[in-house]
């Protein structure tokens, strides 16, 4: 029998990964957030003093060892044997995953890993290019999108609520460099797959988002025909 598979995908800030854990733990399914494994080599990267660039980072990437475990039903992550699932939430540490996310070699490795677990679970699976790349097979496709400056307050008011010290002007920027990165590095680019709902949250309060979002998955799974 196949496991079904679900894509969210659209650019940073959208509300993804939170809108992906609430329905993962409605349904059951596994929550696979392919961003905190950027976020582990960004980190990598960042402890090592490495340039992100492809002669840097292709001579390490086959020595990191990242590994994805689960503990009271949250996904954490392993780095060369460390759980680093909490230092790898600063506004320095994303902006490395935007970096290190653009290197072919990167990519190739934790696609890998994204899709052998995808292999063993029903998953939600949240990213750039899970729906036209990692799982173009996914039954399920959501490019999930909202106006920049939107998902600029968003991600602000997470970091302040954190206790970062960070001005909306800085995350506004960065939000605009990581939408550009994302969708111009050469290898496997942020884009809607031809098959994807597409649902825009601009202005949407995150109860709303997840309602229209819950209602389309759940729609959809009622029609799979699973082999």
């Amino acid at each position: 029998m196949s496991n079904i598979k679900i894509a969210i995908d659209g650019p940073a800030g959208a509300g993804k990964s939170t809108i992906a854990k609430y329905i993962a733990e409605k349904l059951q399914y596994t929550y696979i957030d392919t961003g905190a494994m950027y976020r582990a080599v960004g980190f990598f990267a960042l402890q090592n003093n490495l340039a992100f660039d492809e002669a840097s980072l292709n001579n390490v990437i086959d020595k990191i060892d990242i590994d994805i475990f689960y503990l009271n039903g949250k996904q954490h992550i392993k780095l060369l044997g460390e759980d680093i699932t909490d230092k790898i939430r600063s506004q320095q540490v994303s902006m490395a995953a935007s970096d290190v996310a653009k290197i072919k070699s990167v990519r190739l490795k934790l696609v890998e890993i994204q899709r052998k677990l995808a292999e063993k679970y029903n998953v939600i699976m949240d990213g750039r290019d899970i729906g036209t790349y990692v799982l173009p097979d996914a039954q399920i496709k959501i490019f999930l999108t909202a106006d920049v400056a939107d998902r600029a307050k968003r991600r602000y008011d997470e970091l302040i609520q954190k206790g970062d010290n960070v001005t909306f002007d800085y995350v506004l920027e960065d939000m605009k460099k990581r939408d550009y990165n994302d969708s111009n590095r050469e290898f496997a680019p942020l884009r809607k797959a031809e098959d994807a709902v597409e649902v825009e949250t601009t202005g949407f309060e995150l109860d709303k988002s997840i309602e229209i979002i819950y209602s389309i998955i759940i729609d959809k799974i009622g029609n799979i025909q699973i082999k």
